[in-house]
């Protein structure tokens, strides 16, 4: 993955989260993230009305009704996949579970509170964790410290471009 910020290499777990990580390749391999921002940072300092803190970075399409949005996929668990949401490890961001699209978010330390039966959100279903960065987490410490309004960033990091590796 290449940032505005820098370059980032992440490992997905197809064996773990197949569904999740098949939705992410189709982006890729479609070519639909040509709109692809970093766009959330979520900080100790700026969630206030949250009772549960985590530390995230978060990208994706952005919008709701964007033309490359694919339809949104099942949920898998972090008790389903194994895969905990620690130190750089990437997830699919949701509101509801079954609701994950486009968007993701890259974990800075370890954040429990994600995983299944944390806390972050109220139905303690947690995130679909897919895979982990190897190689730029200095990028997407770079990407949290940026100029941000609240969580967002101003101004968004682009994502130039997202491609396989092998």
């Amino acid at each position: 993955m290449k940032t505005e910020a820098g370059d980032i290499i992440i490992e997905l777990y197809p064996e773990k989260a197949p569904l999740t990580v098949a939705n992410f390749l189709r982006y890729i391999d479609e070519d639909r993230l040509g709109d692809a921002t970093f766009y959330r940072t979520v900080t100790p300092d700026n969630q206030q009305n949250s009772k549960v803190k985590i530390e995230v970075v978060q990208g994706g399409l952005f919008e709701d009704e964007h033309p490359d949005m694919l339809a949104p996929i099942k949920h898998e668990t972090t008790e389903q996949t194994g895969i905990l949401h620690k130190d750089g490890v990437i997830s699919m961001a949701r509101n509801a579970p079954g609701t994950g699209t486009s968007e993701f978010f890259i974990c800075i330390g370890d954040q429990a509170a994600l995983d299944y039966g944390g806390m972050r959100n109220g139905d303690g279903q947690g995130f679909a964790a897919f895979g982990k960065v190897i190689e730029g987490m200095d990028v997407i410490r770079k990407i949290q410290k940026s100029p941000a309004n609240g969580q967002y960033l101003d101004p968004r990091i682009k994502i130039l471009e997202v491609k396989r590796l092998n």
